[in-house]
């Protein structure tokens, strides 16, 4: 099993949400986040006063899924989260030991 963390602007949620939904992800975890990356922020001037935004909104998407539907899901949300422009994410891959569902104490690929 691996558990699968996207970084990704929040314009593009939606669309990576209904592709994993129709490649049969059942279950998420969305998270809104704060960080940079090669950007390293922006200069914003807000009434007159000049501010630096370090930290830029992103969206955390956790998804945990069977070894062999790794690469689906990663197709799938690189292909939906992509504008071209600076700050569409990163994708990162963990390995994950365990799952257990708490109702039913399925665990291992079951319990997701």
């Amino acid at each position: 099993m691996k558990m699968i963390t996207a970084l990704i602007k929040h314009t593009r949620l939606d669309a990576v949400r209904k592709a994993l939904v129709e490649i049969g992800v059942q279950g998420m975890t969305v998270t809104e986040a704060k960080g940079f990356g090669r950007q390293k922020g922006f200069t914003e001037v807000y009434r007159g006063v000049e501010y630096e935004v370090r930290f830029l909104p992103k969206i955390k998407l956790e998804v945990a899924v069977p070894a062999a539907r790794v690469d689906e899901v990663i197709k799938a949300i690189e292909e939906n989260a992509r504008t071209g422009e600076i700050g569409d994410g990163k994708i990162f891959v963990h390995g994950l030991e365990e799952a257990i569902r708490i109702r039913t104490g399925e665990t291992g690929e079951e319990a997701l």
